[in-house]
């Protein structure tokens, strides 16, 4: 059946991108065999993948101006998908990352973490490892594309990356952990941001994959929402039950950074911060910053983005008065 165009769908593309579209269906994740359950859940995380879509797809027909026009706590959704869209058609078309850098540089200046997320999705989408061609973004996010591609890689092969906890081979250490936190992400909508059956999947993952599981599940738990305030409330139980309740609360900071780069902090990111985070939205979304300065001068590398969120779980840790490890 062709799809109903609305204000809000992008106009199909044009000679050969037309062939790189998105169907719409691709945000259903009950087609997924994802779990789904009653309440606000289903709705919420649909919608984010669904902005995802749209943005894609704006991007290819030209109509970027489309992701703008979506409600606020959907536009960082909208960017990703605009992200992934430009990094595919850079890196099919070999031309350096220039499509990426002009939407960080313009209309997605606001959403620098959901743009490099995409980029990593886009990475996952042409079956590319998740750093290449990444060199001329920006110098410390650009490690926010192995989120990305593990969020994807996971979506796309669940059986594998959630059914077996398989991990695919990458380069470093640190390019794990990195791809972990995305799986972590992930494992939020598979599990339809069920703290019971998350915990559950987190549980059957190997002791040191779960740290990271546990960052990006707090990131989207803060960031995506969906899990009403008593459900969250067992969620930060079961991370301190498994000893990584400084991880949760990490990815709650990271989130809450996210949205106050962004310039609002919609009302599920204000109502989960206290909760997951530990803190008002806006103070945990200046804890990145400020882990950023104990830094120093250029950090880049990927150890210096893992040092990055230790450097945030240590502000965490003086708040609450405790010593957070390496």
């Amino acid at each position: 059946m062709d799809q109903v165009r609305t204000e809000q769908t992008p106009s199909p593309a044009r000679g050969l991108w037309r062939f790189l579209e998105k169907d719409p269906i691709e945000a259903d994740l009950g087609r997924r065999r994802f779990r789904l359950r009653a309440g606000q859940a289903p709705g919420a995380l649909t919608a984010a993948e669904k902005s995802y879509v749209l943005g894609f797809n704006a991007v290819l027909s030209q109509e970027i101006h489309l992701v703008g026009r979506l409600p606020y706590e959907q536009q960082p959704f909208g960017w990703e998908g605009a992200a992934a869209a430009a990094t595919v058609l850079d890196l099919i078309t070999l031309t350096r990352g220039r499509r990426l850098r002009e939407l960080l540089a313009g209309p997605a200046q606001s959403h620098p973490y959901a743009a490099h997320v995409g980029a990593g999705r886009a990475h996952a989408l042409l079956r590319l490892p998740p750093t290449w061609g990444l060199r001329r973004a920006h110098p410390l996010l650009r490690w926010l594309a192995i989120d990305g591609y593990g969020f994807q890689r996971s979506m796309a092969k669940a059986d594998l990356m959630v059914g077996e906890r398989a991990m695919p081979e990458l380069a470093l250490r640190a390019h794990c952990a990195i791809f972990d936190q995305g799986l972590g992400r992930l494992l939020w909508y598979h599990d339809c941001a069920s703290p019971d059956d998350v915990a559950a999947r987190v549980a059957a993952y190997p002791v040191p994959r779960r740290a990271d599981l546990w960052s990006g599940i707090g990131f989207a738990a803060c960031h995506t929402g969906g899990a009403e305030p008593e459900e969250l409330e067992q969620l930060a139980v079961y991370a301190g039950a498994d000893g990584f309740r400084q991880h949760l609360a990490l990815g709650g900071a990271f989130a809450c950074a996210a949205w106050m780069a962004a310039g609002v902090v919609p009302e599920h990111a204000e109502v989960a911060a206290p909760i997951v985070a530990g803190a008002p939205a806006e103070e945990a979304g200046t804890w990145p910053d400020a882990a950023l300065v104990a830094l120093g001068h250029d950090p880049h590398t990927h150890d210096d983005f893992l040092n990055w969120r230790a450097q945030t779980r240590r502000v965490w840790a003086r708040r609450h008065r405790l010593d957070v490890p390496d």
